[in-house]
């Protein structure tokens, strides 16, 4: 999996999620609306691609005890790109029958900022996830 890809890009991202099929419901769905496929399955996880580049949700054995939360130190959010400005509406229209609970709804969709169009979405164990337009 790393010949061809550009030195830097994502090789993975894993999460470890407390519930995995509620983490492949939301995940699953969302990954597969910006063009991932399935990729790996195994009895505690589960992964999509999109070129050479993965994503892995997790219940691993090994977890800790204790939830996800993006206003503690380390990973806050995770952004990607979402495609059009209308892709991106549709993506955050649909988003809450799939799982996810959309974030900064009233500053919709600048709330990065004027010149930013995007969605930021949280699931049912509270990973942000950034939708960028353009």
């Amino acid at each position: 999996m790393t010949g061809g890809a550009p030195r830097g890009t994502v090789h993975h991202l894993e999460l470890w999620v407390p519930n995995l099929a509620r983490a492949e419901r939301s995940w699953g769905w969302l990954l597969g609306e910006l063009g991932y496929a399935p990729f790996q399955s195994w009895e505690h996880g589960r992964s999509w691609r999109l070129g050479t580049a993965y994503v892995v949700v997790e219940e691993s054995p090994a977890m800790r005890a204790g939830t996800h939360d993006r206003r503690r130190p380390g990973l806050n959010h995770v952004a990607l790109h979402a495609g059009t400005r209308a892709q991106l509406d549709a993506l955050v229209d649909a988003a809450p029958s799939h799982g996810w609970r959309p974030l900064f709804a009233d500053r919709y969709p600048n709330a990065g900022g004027p010149e930013h169009d995007a969605g930021y979405l949280e699931d049912g164990d509270g990973f942000e996830v950034e939708l960028v337009a353009g």
